[in-house]
């Protein structure tokens, strides 16, 4: 996509992110009962609560984005969730193109990049590692749990 494309989606997270609702997108009580289950692999207890949360489009993958004008689809999940979880659910769903995933970490560095990002990456890896369970994006697992190791050790390293 276009640098244009992508200045437009920047901005329009940013819009979402900033509009006030009692809707929910991820709850609480979710990350409580999942993460400690699908990031077991990891070492040590990881967190379950995020530092912020804001609200988020929710569904955010390739197929909700349209181009070379964006246009964002899907909206029925839109609400609160961890600060950074539209970013890192692009990041996650470009996992397994590598090409694509970097230039997602590039335009997203802002925001993933940081201990809101780094807990969304893991918020969002709990979701897919529990889809892969019933058998979607099998293809994926691998790479996820690559991704939640970085991302841990990153998180832990930053104390």
């Amino acid at each position: 996509m276009p640098a244009v494309w992508w200045s437009e989606l920047h901005t329009a997270l940013a819009c979402v992110s900033a509009v006030r609702t009692d809707r929910t997108a991820v709850r609480q009580a979710y990350l409580d009962r999942a993460m400690p289950k699908y990031l077991a692999f990891l070492d040590g207890p990881v967190p379950t609560v995020p530092r912020r949360w804001s609200t988020a489009h929710g569904d955010l993958h390739w197929a909700n984005l349209c181009g070379p004008e964006l246009g964002i689809l899907d909206w029925e999940g839109w609400g609160i969730a961890p600060a950074g979880y539209d970013a890192a659910l692009l990041h996650a769903y470009s996992i397994g193109v590598p090409e694509t995933a970097e230039r997602v970490r590039r335009e997203f560095f802002s925001v993933l990049d940081t201990e809101d990002g780094r807990f969304s990456e893991l918020v969002v890896i709990t979701e897919l590692l529990q889809s892969a369970e019933r058998g979607d994006g099998l293809e994926l697992v691998a790479a996820l749990r690559r991704r939640a190791e970085e991302v841990w050790q990153r998180m832990t390293a930053d104390g």
